[in-house]
């Protein structure tokens, strides 16, 4: 079902990659500060088009091995982040709908890491009601002006490239959506948003459009098709955020289990307490079947047909046990996990965005009941 083997390589080279990172981290994440130097090794090892044909400057690997290389990062969620967007948000909606002139001119500079790129959908007045965004396109008979701001968005101050949904026919609601290719130069502008819970190193900012205006061959797929491309990146963007919930969950578990066997209370290693055996147990439990519910999403995407439910279930229960795992670490690790030094602080404040972004955990439990039940539920 799955080809697990196909990502050893790259999970080596991740692993390789972290010993690097892990003592310059936490310099970047105190300071709130985007962690460029690492960003740009990432870009050496080929991390940022993983997925993406070597025709247009990727790695030429398969969904397997990006899963596995996000599986390995999530225990570092700003670097996890920056993996994420640049590919499950921007790259992917790029190779499913874009013309064969918009991947020549974007997707080999995003693939290699050379610019970052933006997924710009959330408001200040549209969040989980995507639909209701107020950010318009108006066609001035040679292209669109875009006027509106973004929020809460990833990469806002860093990306050179942002795919922005605008209403370019407010009567049709969602059906009057359009998605742009925006470049920063064509006069974005964008302010940082710091003091974030987790995720301090990386980026995210409010981003403005004041009368930006850009060519009719920068819109992504056909006028009025925005929102269904903003609904169906959502989906593969829910199952990578799955797989980085994996890595927090197997940090988690790696980081208790060292503390316990180490650690000896009572005259003997917590490892032998019952209590501690049985938190241990729960932790592996919830690892395992986030692993096997993002696995069976990513199979069925992969298989062509419609992975809708997959890609909720997984996110939404992945997430879920990446906070219960965090905090179960914090508990076997008990004052030391408190402080910063040991890790699992990190990953406690790290876990708790993944049940906010790519749609709310409740949310999911819409979009689950109403692929159940075939009824949309409105209250």
């Amino acid at each position: 079902m799955w080809k697990e083997a196909e990502g050893k390589e790259i999970r080596a080279l991740a692993r390789r990659f972290l010993e690097e990172a892990k003592g310059v981290l936490p310099e970047y994440e105190a300071k709130e500060a985007f962690p460029w130097p690492l960003v740009r090794r990432m870009a050496e090892l080929g991390f940022f088009g993983v997925f993406v044909p070597e025709g247009l400057g990727g790695a030429g690997l398969d969904f397997w091995a990006y899963l596995a290389l996000l599986e390995e990062m999530g225990g570092y969620g700003s670097l996890r982040s920056i993996l994420s967007v640049q590919q499950s948000l921007v790259l992917t909606p790029l190779l499913t709908y874009g013309t064969e002139a918009q991947k020549a001119r974007y997707v080999p500079p995003l693939a290699r890491g050379e610019v970052l790129g933006a997924f710009c959908l959330t408001e200040p007045e549209a969040g989980s009601d995507a639909a209701s965004l107020r950010t318009r396109a108006h066609w001035d008979g040679e292209g669109y002006v875009l006027e509106g701001q973004k929020t809460f968005i990833s990469h806002g101050n860093v990306a050179e490239v942002f795919l922005v949904f605008a209403k370019t026919d407010p009567e049709k609601g969602a059906k009057g959506i359009t998605a742009f290719l925006v470049e920063r130069k064509d006069g974005v502008k964008s302010t940082p948003l710091k003091g974030k819970l987790g995720l301090r190193a990386a980026d995210t900012g409010m981003v403005f459009l004041d009368r930006v205006w850009v060519p009719k061959d920068r819109v992504l797929g056909e006028e009025g098709m925005g929102f269904r491309i903003a609904l169906s990146t959502l989906d593969t963007g829910r199952i990578s955020l799955a797989a980085g919930s994996v890595g927090i969950s197997q940090k988690a578990l790696e980081i208790a289990l060292a503390h316990v066997e180490e650690r000896k209370q009572f005259g003997k290693p917590l490892a032998g307490f019952q209590l501690v055996q049985a938190t241990l147990a729960e932790m592996k439990a919830d690892l395992e079947a986030s692993r096997l519910l993002t696995y069976q999403a990513a199979a069925k995407k992969l298989s062509g047909r419609r992975y809708t439910l997959e890609a909720s279930l997984a996110k939404l229960f992945a997430s879920e046990a990446a906070n219960r795992n965090a905090y179960r670490a914090i508990q076997l690790l008990g004052g030391y996990g408190f402080f910063e030094e040991y890790e699992a602080a990190r990953l406690y404040r790290d876990a708790r965005v993944a049940t906010l972004y790519e749609g709310t955990n409740e949310i999911q439990k819409l979009i689950i009941g109403a692929e159940l039940t075939g009824l949309r539920a409105f209250s």
